[in-house]
């Protein structure tokens, strides 16, 4: 029943998803939910200017996200409910399928899908603002990241404080040593991490990039969850992968829609907030690898360009677009991004067991 819990929510928030996007595309494209002008990019270069499609840009909903934290919703709510209707089993004594399969528990998953929500709704702010706002920070490229930047601070820092002081988180896990102690200065390292995993939200650049690597890192991490006994944690971690893989039907080339900060938002988030539940932050870097170097690609690429008399490492940042501009079709950077998410995974999951 323990692998049953896992499985059913993530079978669900997929199903869902598969059935609730014909509803939500077509408000998408009703209300033409995309930016009305193109951002204004750091990056002006003759190869960013080759590869990016402007048009595809102000003609592609932003807001798909919705569909993968709207499956997580409604599966929560289904299994909650019925678990509540339906506790005992058939023969009475003993719990029944749907309280068995609910995830639903003060103990492991309030936290993670409070702070999903609570992202995704910000998120959903954020790219309405894209979509119907006015001035400069629905246009300037740097307005918009320090925003984001504060409000993703201010995110961590709650929840940082609420795990140092009522779950007493005071320390990490080592792999292949044991637990350091930070005190206090776990809040400061929290709200690091989660702004680190935030940065790598310039991953959602190519159709069905995102999805695949994050539905990979979500997978990872339910795996860690079961075998670390956080059941109901590992449920959580599926059905968004669930969720995630629903959305990513949809958004292999050519996308239907684009994630928005709706979703990058609520799934960066939540990563780093199952990592640390899971105490496994410090295999994140391992598990979300393609997240990481695609982000260390931007900072490598703006503080050379800066520093060093705008020369360039890369052809184009973020990584994949460098891919691009190389020659890379769209189809083939993306599914090599799958490949190295998945052994990624992978390699995570044998880490956590061996150390």
């Amino acid at each position: 029943m323990d692998v049953l819990k896992i499985i059913a929510p993530t079978v669900m928030t997929f199903s869902i998803g598969i059935l609730i996007t014909p509803f939500f595309t077509k408000y998408f494209y009703k209300y033409k939910m995309w930016k009305k002008s193109p951002r204004v990019e750091a990056d002006t270069s003759e190869a960013f200017n080759h590869i990016h499609n402007t048009e595809r840009e102000l003609n592609t909903p932003r807001v798909g996200g919705v569909i993968i934290w709207a499956s997580v919703f409604l599966t929560v709510m289904i299994t909650f409910i019925l678990s509540q209707l339906f506790p005992a089993g058939l023969f009475g004594g003993e719990r029944s399928i749907f309280d068995q399969i609910n995830f639903f528990s003060r103990s492991q998953t309030v936290v993670p899908l409070g702070a999903f929500f609570f992202a995704a709704a910000v998120g959903l702010v954020d790219d309405l603002f894209q979509i119907f706002g006015h001035g400069s920070y629905a246009k300037d490229d740097l307005v918009y990241r320090r925003v984001k930047i504060f409000f993703v601070t201010l995110i961590g820092l709650s929840i940082a404080i609420w795990f140092y002081y009522k779950l007493d988180f005071v320390s990490v896990k080592i792999p292949f040593d044991g637990p350091l102690y930070l005190g206090i200065w776990f809040i400061p390292f929290f709200v690091t991490v989660m702004l680190a995993t935030f940065s790598t939200s310039v991953i959602d650049g190519l159709d069905g990039l995102a999805g695949g690597v994050l539905a990979s890192a979500f997978t990872a991490f339910a795996v860690i969850a079961f075998l670390g006994a956080q059941y109901d944690i590992s449920a959580l971690s599926g059905a968004i992968a669930g969720g995630i893989l629903a959305f990513l039907w949809f958004n292999v080339p050519p996308a239907r829609f684009y994630m928005g900060e709706t979703g990058m938002l609520a799934l960066t988030v939540t990563l780093a907030v199952i990592a640390f539940l899971t105490d496994s932050v410090l295999l994140l870097p391992v598990i979300a690898f393609p997240l990481v170097i695609t982000s260390a690609s931007v900072i490598i690429q703006t503080n050379v360009y800066k520093h060093f008399n705008k020369r360039r490492i890369f052809l184009v940042a973020p990584l994949h677009h460098h891919f691009q501009a190389l020659g890379w079709p769209r189809e083939k950077v993306v599914m090599r991004y799958w490949i190295v998410s998945v052994v990624s995974a992978i390699t995570g999951v044998i880490l956590y067991l061996v150390s």
